[in-house]
């Protein structure tokens, strides 16, 4: 990367807007409201995944008006590259107990859905009272995905994005819209 960019004007990988700020924001004042009408007279356990769903996380908290808590988890299938590994590793587990408890998981994107299998596999296991996720993007070719995401934020081609917490190599995250990626032209 050219360390002498200023502004992501300048960066020739930040493509285009795909969702706005605007558009972002007013989904996750939806979503909250969904989630503290379906959680009400609940106490619900947040559970965010590292590091891309802390602005999604942080947002949409503020958004569900209910009692909660929240903790963190950080896996990786990804590494530094833009296509999954196939391996999903927990790199920071939760802190609190969820037995008993009714758990919302927070993504950012969910994209070939074997981080989220996974996790769901590995949270289940822990017995929680119930287990839904959300997540602030899903692949449109991810249909199947509907089954296992009860709250969608937006559905975003196949391509690979950034911003609002989304990265290339712990870059771009704080882009205040998603946008395109385009990769560097080798040659």
């Amino acid at each position: 990367m050219d360390n002498d960019l200023t502004t992501f004007a300048d960066d020739p990988s930040v493509g285009e807007v795909l969702i706005t700020q605007v558009e972002i924001e007013a989904r996750i004042a939806e979503l909250g409201t969904q989630i503290a009408n379906d959680y009400a007279g609940g106490s619900p356990l947040i559970v965010g995944i590292l590091k891309g769903a802390v602005f999604f996380i942080s947002d949409l908290v503020r958004q569900i008006d209910l009692p909660l808590e929240v903790d963190f988890m950080a896996v990786s299938s990804y590494g530094s590259a833009t296509r999954t590994s196939g391996v999903v590793r927990i790199l920071k587990d939760l802190d609190i107990d969820i037995s008993g408890r009714e758990v919302l998981l927070i993504e950012d994107i969910v994209d070939s859905g074997l981080t989220l299998s996974y996790l769901r596999k590995t949270l289940m296991a822990r017995q929680p009272a119930s287990l839904e996720v959300c997540s602030l993007l899903v692949r449109d070719e991810r249909e199947d995905i509907d089954d296992l995401v009860r709250y969608i934020g937006f559905r975003v081609p196949p391509d690979f994005v950034l911003g609002y917490g989304l990265d290339v190599d712990q870059r771009y995250r704080n882009l205040r819209d998603i946008r395109s990626y385009r990769p560097p032209v080798s040659g």
